[in-house]
């Protein structure tokens, strides 16, 4: 734990230190007003596989981001805290790849029923603890239980979704559980739920489309296409960032599938497609949410896949931690 002294010497100009916490942070769970949980699982990847390491990526890589932000200010002082890595959730992710491969979706789903557990259990202890928590999967199958348990807490709750695919296939390639699927479960399975918000869309089948239009005004989907049309038109992108806000309730849940962005920001991620937003578009809309006086409580960062280690460090995981520095930046803002 740190100590008072820890917090006083610390130096926010300066380099992490050797040892320190997310961001080169010095808090302690108790010290924290944001809590997050790496969660090492991948068991339903369709594409290529590689996120299971994506929390170890970003941790390291958060050491390479100052903590000054001109629009968030010095929100860091209310405390982040990244939960140590579970080497059971870990073990848990190599035997469901292992029952993927052989096709044994009883076994896969009964994984994902475990890890729904361990996360439900976190969540849990998190929101009685009166913090914001935030998961750093893995695939995308891995907050599920974190998004129920916010919905329970903040009934009406709204969800923006970041990503390249809509995710609103019912159990893709038979499983329950898929990476896929997580916004098909989150509409189908959590009441709490009043809308979902889906940005930088631009891959998807018809199925999800007529899952999106069943559920009415309940999703609203950004496509990507659709997006770069208007702007082609002469619209602003700030014109149709404020539209998008407009459409969420006051509380809101962050689900960032790191794919939503241009791929040469995540080459490595499990599913890549051409398009996307740039970093400074993704900024952009978080900074609108804040500007619109809508509150965060609770957020994922998944399918941060790490390339091959260099001696200068990883592209996707330094990307993935400065986008999670901006999702915490939105949660912790006064």
């Amino acid at each position: 734990m740190s100590t008072p002294d820890d917090l006083a010497s610390f130096d926010p100009n300066a380099a992490a230190a050797e040892g320190s916490g997310i961001f080169g942070l010095p808090f302690s769970p108790e010290q924290s007003a944001c809590w997050l949980l790496p969660v090492p699982f991948e068991a339903t990847t369709s594409y290529r596989q590689g996120t299971v390491d994506g929390p170890r990526a970003i941790f390291e890589e958060s050491h390479q981001v100052d903590l000054y932000d001109r629009f968030w200010g010095p929100f860091w002082k209310r405390g982040i805290h990244l939960a140590e890595e579970s080497a059971e959730l870990r073990s848990w992710s190599e035997a469901g790849v292992a029952a993927n491969a052989r096709g044994d979706v009883a076994a896969v789903d009964a994984l994902g029923d475990q890890v729904n557990r361990t996360v439900g259990e976190w969540a849990a202890r998190a929101l009685a603890a009166g913090v914001i928590p935030g998961v750093v999967g893995g695939d995308h199958s891995v907050p599920f239980a974190l998004i129920e348990a916010c919905a329970k807490k903040h009934p009406g709750l709204g969800i923006l979704h970041f990503d390249a695919h809509m995710d609103l296939r019912r159990a893709y390639e038979g499983y329950r559980w898929s990476h896929a699927s997580i916004h098909y479960n989150t509409l189908h399975e959590i009441r709490g739920i009043s809308k979902l918000v889906q940005v930088g869309i631009r891959d998807f089948c018809e199925e999800e489309v007529e899952f999106a239009r069943s559920q009415g005004e309940r999703v609203k989907t950004y496509f990507d296409a659709d997006v770069f049309a208007r702007r082609a038109r002469g619209e602003s992108f700030l014109a149709i960032v404020e539209e998008l806000v407009s459409h969420l309730p006051k509380e809101i849940y962050v689900s960032f599938d790191i794919d939503g962005l241009d791929p040469s920001l995540c080459p490595h991620t499990g599913t890549p497609v051409p398009g996307g937003l740039s970093y400074p578009e993704t900024v952009e809309i978080l900074r609108a949410v804040a500007r619109s006086g809508r509150r965060c409580i609770g957020f994922d960062l998944v399918e941060v896949a790490p390339g091959q280690a260099q001696s200068s460090g990883d592209w996707d995981g330094n990307v993935g931690a400065r986008v999670l520095y901006q999702l915490c930046g939105l949660a912790l803002k006064r």
